[in-house]
């Protein structure tokens, strides 16, 4: 058995975000065309010095940070040796400060390989979910880099995503000609913002309907209200867990929510022959300590309800027999049903017939014209997964693949997987050996085998910072999900 990997968890509500913070103090500002600029570790230089002349510049191995007209921050580290590329990094859901890295450690490696980083805070209303902006905001902060922080203009630019910063990157793939190269997006949200609140939404209405809470409210959420439907259905799953019948609907619902069968205190998933140990698994997945399911969802909804202006998800209209029956987990609820002598098809009709949550068409609007990629892609991307994230479900990038083959950029996309439980829980090694391949396909005008488990895997061994665990897989059918094309 493979030694489990250590590595930090997310907070609450996924928050995927930086080991970078913008400085209080900065030693030198310039204002231009709008723009607030300081620089660190190091004195901008101008023409006729030794050091760079294209804008205000910046120090081999210094920072800068500055402020775009609308008031989103960034920020953007220069490694004392640059190798002409520029990474654009686009955070996670949860993080209001700018960053241009996904931790201390990958951002280190990345200066050290002679990449130049930039990112930036997104909305400065200070909303969570911040699809209204991040694409625009993150062009914003690159333009301002490229003509006043680099000594000159970058060779390559390379976007990089994590989380709702991997939708983010995908979007930037769709509309980067121009202005970026290639697209990396890490466990990324790419099947969109209402696939997202689709599968979240059937699933807690499962467990609220089926498990005795009925009425719990789920939609048009506040602080309040919002930690309070969680703790409902965290306790009504609790309570669900210690008798077979309730263990049996706890696992449709997880169904529903995509939940993968693997507990978080586990090397591995559990078998796919065993549903009482593969619900026993998604259980722990769902409560997991620093990534509980409910939680993220609760507080996510919330965000993404202030965002779209109003309710943008639905259960009114939806068959529950055929979302289950697209489901990777169909064949384990069966079995958990048989066991317990309850009526599959009965609970299934009864979730049908008391769904009535319809969506505020002006802000399902919103949602789809901010958060849902279209699959066209003008940049080539890659696309990494980790098999067990209980947050984003890996079947995120079955849907995407469709999304993108039917809008007829297959050939500019790749996705590959770790064998590795949870919500972004990459390897130092497996991000940067991304970043080689992506940078590699951008370089060549092809794919090659630079994008396969076994490739990515050598090139991360080759770096010698950590492990890595690339794995050859195909996720399922992403179930809840709105059809692709």
């Amino acid at each position: 058995m493979r030694k489990k990997r250590l590595m930090p968890r997310m907070s609450r509500a996924g928050k995927a975000a930086s080991g970078v913070r913008v400085p209080a103090v900065a030693a030198t500002a310039v204002i231009a065309a709008g723009l607030v600029v300081s620089c660190t570790a190091g004195t901008p230089t101008g023409p006729g010095t030794s050091g760079p002349a294209h804008g205000g510049g910046i120090a081999p191995g210094g920072q800068a940070t500055g402020t775009l007209p609308n008031g989103t921050t960034w920020v953007a580290d220069f490694p004392k040796s640059w190798n002409g590329t520029l990474v654009l990094y686009s955070h996670g859901y949860g993080a209001l400060d700018a960053a241009d890295a996904p931790d201390s450690q990958t951002q280190a490696a990345l200066l050290a390989a002679g990449y130049a980083l930039a990112g930036s805070s997104y909305d400065p209303s200070g909303s969570q979910w911040a699809l209204n902006t991040a694409v625009s905001d993150q062009f914003g902060a690159l333009a301002a880099v490229e003509s006043k922080i680099l000594p000159h203009r970058p060779a390559h630019v390379l976007a990089f995503g994590t989380s709702m910063g991997g939708l983010v990157s995908a979007l930037e793939a769709q509309a980067g000609a121009g202005k970026i190269d290639g697209a990396l997006t890490t466990c990324g949200v790419v099947a969109g913002g209402v696939n997202l609140s689709q599968y979240q939404i059937d699933g807690e209405y499962a467990l609220a309907q089926l498990l005795g809470n009925p009425g719990t409210q789920l939609v048009g959420l506040n602080g309040d209200t919002a930690n309070a439907t969680a703790m409902a259905l965290n306790n009504a799953a609790q309570q669900a867990q210690g008798t077979p019948a309730g263990r049996a609907r706890l696992a449709l619902a997880l169904a529903f929510l995509n939940i993968p069968a693997w507990d978080p205190n586990d090397d591995q998933p559990a078998p796919a022959n065993d549903p009482e140990a593969e619900e026993q698994a998604q259980y722990g997945a769902l409560t997991d300590g620093s990534n509980n399911v409910l939680d993220f969802i609760e507080g996510g909804r919330e965000s993404i309800e202030q965002a779209a202006g109003g309710q943008a998800a639905w259960t009114a209209g939806t068959n529950f027999a055929q979302v289950l029956a697209a489901s990777p987990h169909r064949q384990e609820v069966q079995a958990l049903y048989r066991a317990a002598d309850l009526n599959l098809r009965a609970d299934l009709a009864r979730l049908t017939a008391h769904a009535t949550i319809k969506a505020d068409p002006a802000a399902l609007k919103s949602l789809r014209a901010s958060s849902d990629p279209t699959g066209r892609l003008a940049v080539p991307e890659l696309d990494l997964h980790t098999v067990g994230d209980n947050l984003v479900p890996v079947e995120n990038e079955n849907y995407y693949a469709r999304l993108v083959r039917g809008a007829g950029s297959g050939d500019l996309l790749r996705q590959a997987y770790t064998d590795s439980y949870g919500h972004c829980h990459f390897s130092v090694s497996e991000q940067v050996a991304g970043l080689q391949a992506l940078l590699r396909r951008v370089t060549s005008g092809q794919w090659g085998n630079v994008a396969t488990a076994a490739s990515l895997e050598q090139a991360a061994s080759a770096l010698g910072l950590d492990q890595a665990h690339f794995v050859g897989y195909q996720p399922g059918e992403l179930a809840g999900a709105v059809p692709a094309g």
